[in-house]
């Protein structure tokens, strides 16, 4: 049990790994849709590219979308409207009428006029409460047809032109009036029936939409169908819009098909299988050409979150509406790696998250197409990112790389510039505004991954800054020597292509551990006085070698970052420190030499070395006396051929011809600052 635990606890990066690669994975098929894929590709008014192709099963032919919105349409106005009748209205409105009438109308007309006018008044009460008076003023159209409910059973059908609006009883009294010949006492019966008729129908909003939406439920989403054998495009046919309509019906049905028929898993399966291989790709280039970073789980899962968000807003935003997918800024990802690892690793995992995108998006060779040249862009244009001004160059060139493209795919498309979709550029120009939150998105990983760009190194390497401030108060020797050894290192980083800006804040940090004892450093001894002269050597050589646990120690309780602090735990590697160890033999003939040297590690990166030898050649030369270019010229090739016989950069992946032109950048620049001129012969 023991031995089992020793064994997890040994592979335990390892298992974690696994767990992230698995766990990541079936994520990311979770977001993916879970149907089969049409196997062939097509776009209208394009000839067919594949074989003859006859239908597999029968279906039904789909109406397009204009086809059913227009029927919609159609239901909708065509649909009933539905007024409910208050039935004791024309009673009451009968017997106001009786009782106010003779109120108007005085005794002194002739009785046979009078009843003539009581009877014509009958006649419009019976015309106005035919149909029925609505109660407001509706706008609907007057062929509509109605259905007049008395309570919940259906009085009568109509129009809506037969019912009686509030601003149409005036017109209606006037007709009647005309047809018998009575305008004469128009102004009578107006304020007669100004007060005495009262609606008695009301619009029935709800019975209305719920047999409206009965009526589109009824509505078919096919119309026709193709039975299995039917012969549907042959091969080199152009696809009109009937031919396209049909395929993209087979396209559904088959799709639809597929999730019906239980298999579920094998598709489940089969999405696995492909997004485990695309993930394991992104896995096996980190072991083989980025190790450090395959080694630390931290960038593993920074890594692979990456990807996991940009696939997770993608879907979210193709759930909206697809249209927009063009606004999620796929570009950050390459940004983001590029910043913070390098420009293939960056390359490499965008081109893996666009291929995993092919999977949910639309027109996926045309957005795989697009997102992989614009991630090359990106990768080709931007550099040193904490340089506002190369970001928003770069995102220009960007979003004009997305314009241009998908110009080219739409003519390709259409065949011509009519109909082009504008808004699309709209898009593209959003998404390029979003890139520019890589800054903040940028500085949010650092602080919860604790990684580090090369806009944290800027604000590093800023001399003011409070630790370094520190330093030239308390070690200013010290100081002097490191901002030397920064411009050296920085220099050689140029020369062979490593991270300049990085080499630059590793050498100006690297000795803070002398803050310490700064007196027990030469550098810092204006005095002329000497402690080590009252300790014996194995004690000054500890205190000498104890600087870097120290700047260890004032590195972390000052938050800097680990890339910063290996700069400080390898600046020395292994390495003896030479003068003490001398003295010591002496005076003894037995000396161990681990007493004398540093702990390590040796450097283990292109940078770590760089700093080694711009340290080390920086702080001896100081002991040149009356230095030529030949002088410098075999101090520096001492010095450097020691620590490579030492074995100080069997760890570092830098070769020997790097080495080379870091010898002649360290001899030009010691060659500078001596002010020295060419020797010459005798």
């Amino acid at each position: 049990m023991e031995d089992f635990i020793n064994k997890l606890y040994r592979n335990h990066s390892f298992i974690y790994k696994g767990l992230l690669f698995i766990s990541t994975t079936f994520l990311i098929v979770y977001l993916f849709p879970k149907s089969g894929k049409f196997k062939y590709s097509f776009e209208k008014g394009k000839p067919w590219q594949s074989e003859v192709l006859l239908a597999p099963f029968d279906f039904a032919i789909r109406k397009t979308n204009e086809e059913l919105d227009l029927e919609k349409q159609g239901v909708t106005d065509n649909s009933v409207l539905y007024f409910n009748l208050d039935n004791t209205v024309e009673a009451r409105v009968k017997s106001d009428y009786s009782e106010q009438f003779k109120k108007v109308f005085s005794d002194s007309i002739p009785k046979k006029t009078l009843n003539n006018l009581y009877k014509v008044g009958q006649e419009i009460i019976s015309g106005f409460y035919a149909f029925g008076v609505l109660n407001e003023t509706y706008g609907f159209k007057e062929d509509r047809t109605v259905a007049i409910l008395d309570g919940r059973v259906k009085k009568q059908d109509g129009f809506f032109k037969d019912l009686i609006q509030q601003d149409a009883i005036t017109a209606e009294i006037n007709k009647v009036l005309l047809k018998n010949n009575l305008t004469t006492y128009k102004t009578d019966y107006v304020s007669l029936f100004f007060d005495l008729i009262a609606p008695s129908l009301t619009f029935n909003k709800s019975f209305t939409e719920k047999a409206l939406q009965e009526d589109l439920d009824k509505i078919t989403f096919a119309r026709g169908n193709v039975e299995k054998g039917t012969l549907l495009i042959a091969k080199g046919e152009v696809i009109d819009a009937e031919k396209y309509q049909i395929l993209k019906s087979l396209q559904s049905e088959y799709e639809s098909q597929v999730w019906s028929k239980s298999n579920y898993n094998w598709i489940i399966f089969a999405y696995t299988i492909l997004v485990a291989l695309a993930l394991l790709m992104l896995l096996l280039f980190l072991r083989k050409y980025r190790i450090e970073v395959f080694e630390n789980n931290t960038k593993v899962t920074f890594i692979f979150f990456n990807v996991f968000l940009m696939i997770f807003i993608t879907t979210l935003v193709i759930n909206y509406d697809s249209k927009f997918v063009y606004v999620v800024p796929i570009c950050i990802l390459p940004l983001i790696f590029k910043a913070f690892f390098d420009a293939r690793l960056g390359m490499f995992a965008h081109v893996i998250t666009v291929l995993l995108l092919g999977f949910i998006v639309p027109n996926s060779y045309e957005y795989m197409f697009l997102q992989i040249l614009a991630g090359i862009v990106t990768i080709l244009t931007v550099s040193e990112l904490y340089k506002r001004a190369n970001l928003f160059i770069s995102v220009g060139q960007i979003t004009l790389i997305y314009i241009i493209a998908y110009f080219a795919f739409f003519v390709i498309h259409e065949g011509s510039v009519e109909g082009m979709k504008w808004e699309m550029y709209i898009w593209f120009v959003l998404s390029g505004l979003a890139t520019l939150f890589v800054q903040p998105l940028i500085y949010a990983y650092e602080k919860i991954f604790g990684l580090v760009s090369d806009v944290s190194l800027l604000e590093l390497s800023d001399t003011n800054s409070r630790l370094l401030k520190e330093l030239s108060n308390k070690a200013p020797g010290t100081f002097h020597h490191s901002l030397n050894v920064a411009n050296l290192a920085e220099a050689s980083a140029n020369e062979i292509g490593a991270n300049a800006m990085l080499v630059r804040v590793g050498a100006l940090y690297h000795d803070i551990g002398k803050m310490k004892n700064p007196t027990y450093f030469i550098e810092n001894q204006s005095t002329g006085i000497n402690p080590h002269d009252e300790l014996s050597s194995k004690e000054s050589a500890r205190i000498i070698t104890s600087h870097v646990i120290d700047g260890i120690e004032i590195a972390k309780k000052n938050n800097l970052p680990d890339r910063v602090i290996d700069f400080i735990r390898t600046h020395h590697g292994t390495s003896v420190v030479y003068y003490f160890y001398m003295q010591e033999k002496k005076d003894f003939n037995e000396v161990d030499k681990i007493d004398f040297s540093y702990p390590g590690p040796k450097p283990f990166s292109k940078e770590t070395a760089i700093l080694m030898m711009c340290d080390s050649v920086e702080a001896a030369s100081k002991s040149l006396k009356e230095p030529t270019s030949t002088k410098i010229d075999a101090f520096v090739e001492s010095i450097l051929d020691r620590q490579i016989e030492e074995g100080q950069f069997l760890n570092a992946n830098i070769t020997f011809k790097e080495i080379q032109s870091i010898k002649k950048v360290l001899k030009h620049k010691l060659a500078n600052i001596y002010h020295l001129r060419i020797e010459y012969p005798e």
